[in-house]
């Protein structure tokens, strides 16, 4: 009889018959809803930002690619322009004298005009390089910026706690 007198033992029994309304109620399959439904938000910006990450990597091939390209592009036209230049020598040798200074001034023309425009060109695809590879740094920053850590740690102790 002194357990019905007890505040504590009536505080108790109205805990447990609250806790029986919930279950009745239903309300514990709302939570469940509700977690399994923050749980898919979740695991579609993941998979999104799976997809960013895949679309940034092939644009850095391409880059490497094009990066590879124009340098090979700038190694044969110097090779070209120092293979006309020994030509030309050749020539301007079986010539007069003034045949040689005229062709050795061209032949320098061309190799400076053709080492300029490798210049430029390699110049112009290491910018362009450099632009996209800011950017793609940039894009990575900011996808990893829009990850909150108190919504992180949150996930994570969500993930133990349903297991």
């Amino acid at each position: 009889m002194e357990l019905l007198i007890d505040g504590h033992f009536w505080v108790g029994v109205a805990l447990v018959v609250f806790l029986g309304v919930l279950v009745m109620a239903g309300v514990h399959r709302f939570a469940w809803k509700a977690l399994g439904d923050a749980g898919a938000k979740v695991q579609a910006q993941l998979d999104e930002a799976a997809a960013l990450r895949r679309e940034a990597q092939v644009l850095l091939d391409n880059i490497k690619a094009q990066r590879e390209a124009a340098e090979k592009a700038a190694a044969e036209m110097l090779a070209n322009a120092q293979e006309d230049a020994k030509r030309m020598a050749v020539e301007a040798q079986a010539n007069l004298a003034e045949q040689i200074k005229r062709r050795a001034a061209l032949a320098e023309r061309k190799i400076a005009s053709a080492e300029a425009q490798a210049q430029a060109e390699v110049k112009a695809a290491a910018a362009e390089l450099a632009a996209q590879m800011a950017e793609n740094v940039l894009v990575r920053r900011l996808a990893g910026a829009t990850s909150d850590p108190l919504v992180d740690g949150a996930i994570k102790q969500l993930a133990t706690k349903l297991q």
